[in-house]
């Protein structure tokens, strides 16, 4: 039995959905232009250089469309995925993740954006697990701006991923091989838990890590 995990942002994906889904919210004039896009450009240096808060990150991205009305947030869902995110797919990462599947791997997107923003993402690569960060709801299904749980982020994305196999069941040591494909030393933690780890479109820090420990290099947008 093997298992495939992907991170989604810079690894399946050329863009980073969750920075892309703070413009679109400008776009649809449900933030501020200026000061929306400011903070969430700095929010998103935060993240590449590995410090970023997630708990304010996740209180602002939310804040331009949590309020809105059910209806006007599934609309805008599917308006993001068909304007911004199916132009971004590429066919060499949709190859990647049918090559596990067709080989009867269990397979899991595993990334630090939001639920809301990523679950039909991952639909679009048929992987049915999604594991991001969960949003908090309230009584009655609101999301209320905070984190239910702990946050797939960094060494987060390992303790979300255990919980997740415990949850069925399962350990690691149940699986002959565990890939994971990252781009980012913000994965570095779950990258040295599987057996294969995979530096996909890597940066330039996480492909010295990879050059010097032999990991596979794979670049998939070329």
């Amino acid at each position: 039995m093997n298992l495939a995990l992907f991170d989604l942002d810079g690894t399946l994906l050329p863009i980073d959905s969750d920075h892309a889904f703070g413009e679109f919210m400008v776009s649809l004039g449900w933030a501020d232009g200026e000061a929306f896009r400011r903070a969430n450009d700095e929010f998103y240096a935060q993240y590449q250089a590995e410090r970023l808060d997630v708990a304010a990150y996740i209180r602002f991205a939310t804040s331009a469309w949590r309020d809105r009305p059910a209806p006007e947030q599934a609309t805008a869902s599917r308006r993001f995925v068909d304007e911004i995110v199916r132009p971004a797919l590429r066919d060499s990462a949709m190859a990647l993740v049918q090559r596990h599947a067709q080989a009867g791997e269990r397979l899991a997107v595993v990334t630090a954006t939001n639920e809301f923003v990523t679950r039909p993402i991952a639909a679009l690569f048929g992987v049915d697990t999604l594991i991001a960060t969960e949003l908090a709801r309230d009584a009655q299904g609101r999301v209320t701006g905070d984190i239910a749980g702990v946050p797939s982020y960094r060494d987060g994305k390992v303790v979300r991923v255990q919980q997740w196999l415990q949850a069925q069941g399962l350990q690691w040591r149940d699986f002959e091989r565990i890939s994971f494909y990252s781009d980012s030393t913000n994965d570095l933690a779950l990258l040295e838990q599987v057996s294969h780890p995979v530096a996909t479109n890597p940066s330039p820090a996480l492909e010295r890590i990879a050059a010097a420990r032999g990991w596979p290099i794979l670049k998939l947008f070329e």
